[in-house]
């Protein structure tokens, strides 16, 4: 599955077949705020933060691809990714974009 942020496909016509997505999401671990609290005294990387968010956004995306699949889609252009807080302490992590067929020409 192609997945770009790109509009488009250089060099190839496409079909458009809806905009779709992928989500999750995420609450914060005690372990991870006790040594966020931590680094607000010293400074630096909130590690456990980072690896949440990867996490989550590699889950978002894959989820994003499977919905790409069901429809037989070749491609999903002009991806994106946005969070908003959906309760204290919790986050969505929310992947969209426009799952394309690539024309036959």
């Amino acid at each position: 599955m192609l997945v770009t942020t790109t509009n488009d496909i250089e060099g190839k016509e496409l079909e458009i077949l809806g905009v779709i997505f992928g989500n999750t999401v995420r609450t914060k671990h005690l372990g991870s705020d006790i040594a966020a609290g931590l680094k607000n005294i010293v400074g630096g990387e909130l590690k456990g933060y980072s690896d949440m968010l990867t996490q989550a956004r590699k889950e978002a995306l894959s989820r994003m691809i499977e919905e790409a699949n069901k429809i037989n889609a070749d491609a999903v252009v002009n991806v994106r990714f946005t969070t908003s807080q959906t309760m204290a302490g919790a986050a969505e992590l929310l992947a969209y974009g426009t799952a394309v067929r690539i024309k036959k020409v």
